[in-house]
């Protein structure tokens, strides 16, 4: 088609060097891509076809249920729901249109084969007792309730009920959760990849040994709260550097987020992403120092303060 040795000819041989420098100048947003591609081809896989329901209503249940549901994973007349709260029963059905309300425990348990149990820890021996003599082999109960372990749950319901145990976060609200799960010894290896799905749908979600979800608790549980009080923190340095209250709340707040991202998306470590930002002498390095050398939430606020003097320095 080209003529050897012509222009057209040497542009055509040079296209993979160009495509491979342009590829390389856009590594970073590759690997956007790549994790929003990620994320997609979970939206493609088999939708569940069992029925899911809900004892309980509250956000957290509301919340798994509209990831479900928005994702494509089930549809919304494949969601049942029971809860003595009347306010929580027309919460849930306004945030799932087409879902459908069990008058009990029983009625749920013959309409719905996954069985989520989203109560407090409280109560959940009276509706383990309640729903145990509904339960049969085509069933799969996962607990969403912190410290009920599977042994107790196993004690409570028939033998060999399929059981899983989820240990979620409140960001799950928001779809960016951090979930973790263990499996009980009757359930299946089709089990665990059903309720990493429907974990998926509200953030990310792995697999874990049981003795390992009390360090998941301390961690992606009560983290939340650890990541809220540095931002709280954070803002209180701005503040102080004459930031008005709300434009120092959107900062922090959008800088954690955006910190967050990079740790997920460049496949860098914390402290390679840290060296990469912190100059010798600079602001940042002044924050940091002043970080190290104090503790709690006052830390980060003075470390806010610290690379905000020492950017006045700098620019005298």
């Amino acid at each position: 088609m080209f003529q050897k040795g012509s222009l057209a000819s040497r542009r055509v041989l040079m296209l993979p060097a160009l495509i491979l420098h342009r590829l390389s100048a856009i590594e970073p947003s590759l690997r956007m891509i790549s994790r929003i591609l990620k994320i997609y081809g979970t939206l493609i896989l088999p939708k569940i076809t069992e029925t899911l329901g809900f004892i309980g209503a509250g956000r957290m249940a509301t919340a798994l249920a509209r990831g479900c549901v928005q994702s494509g994973l089930v549809e919304a007349g494949r969601v049942l729901a029971v809860d003595p709260s009347q306010a929580a029963m027309q919460a849930f059905a306004e945030e799932i249109p087409n879902s459908r309300a069990a008058s009990n425990h029983g009625e749920l348990l013959d309409g719905a084969q996954i069985i989520v149990l989203a109560v407090k820890p409280q109560i959940m021996p009276g509706v383990l007792e309640a729903i145990s003599e509904h339960l049969g082999s085509g069933h799969l109960v996962v607990s969403i309730a912190a410290g009920v372990t599977l042994s107790t749950l196993a004690a409570a319901l028939p033998t060999g009920t399929r059981l899983v145990r989820v240990m979620p976060n409140t960001p799950c609200l928001v779809g960016l959760g951090a979930s973790c799960y263990s499996c009980g010894a009757a359930a299946s290896e089709g089990d665990s990849r059903q309720v990493q799905k429907i974990l998926e749908s509200v953030g990310g979600a792995y697999e874990v040994e049981e003795d390992k979800l009390d360090a998941v608790t301390g961690l992606s549980g009560s983290g939340p709260a650890f990541v809220y009080r540095m931002i709280e923190t954070m803002a209180e340095g701005g503040v102080a550097g004459g930031l008005t209250q709300e434009l120092a709340l959107k900062l922090a707040a959008q800088t954690a987020r955006g910190a967050a991202e990079m740790v997920l998306s460049t496949g860098s470590s914390p402290a390679e992403l840290r060296q990469q930002v912190t100059s010798p002498g600079g602001t940042t390095q002044a924050g940091l120092e002043t970080l190290e050398n104090l503790s709690g939430p006052d830390a980060f606020r003075a470390a806010v303060e610290a690379a905000t003097q020492r950017s006045k320095e700098l620019g005298r």
